[in-house]
């Protein structure tokens, strides 16, 4: 059952794109939250995101300043570099790479800062947390690019009717 839930998964994931939202926004959040640690747990057991790096590709964190001082210091670069060299502040005011795919990728997906990778990375993609239900728009994002947080979603559809 659950291989077969993430095959072809892209393309479930953008055709059911507008059943997530209205799931997301009219299910019990209570219940979701209940569901999600088991459902995280399980998503990983079927998704290896070595295989996959979509985040890494396509996305950027946000660098908050902790992570910039651990990242800067990993690299033994003073955080202004750092800064100057991998950052630009978006729209919102945060600090996000200057270029994708994110330059610690590796061509084998593995990350070069990976013990000291970003809260953002080491949360991602936020399917053992409230921001799940919290921030509807993320999640909606990450579902089309995430075969993890897709599988967590269709699965929540089936276990909370």
């Amino acid at each position: 059952m659950s291989g077969d839930l993430l095959k072809n998964w892209e393309k479930k994931s953008s055709e059911r794109s507008k059943l997530y939202k209205q799931f997301l926004t009219r299910a019990d959040k209570n219940k979701i939250l209940r569901e999600l640690p088991a459902l995280h747990e399980e998503a990983f057991e079927q998704v290896d995101c070595l295989t996959c790096a979509n985040c890494c590709k396509n996305y950027s964190p946000r660098f908050k300043t902790p992570d910039i001082k651990r990242i800067s210091k990993a690299l033994s670069m003073k955080e202004s570099m750092f800064i100057d060299t991998y950052l630009n502040i978006d729209e919102e005011g945060d600090y996000v790479l200057k270029s994708k795919p994110c330059p610690f990728l590796g061509s084998d997906n593995y990350c070069s800062i990976y013990h000291d990778r970003p809260s953002d990375c080491r949360r991602f993609p936020y399917t053992d947390e409230d921001v799940f239900v919290k921030r509807q728009q993320l999640t909606l994002k990450n579902i089309s690019f995430c075969p993890a947080a897709y599988y967590v979603v269709e699965r929540l559809m089936q276990e909370i009717k």
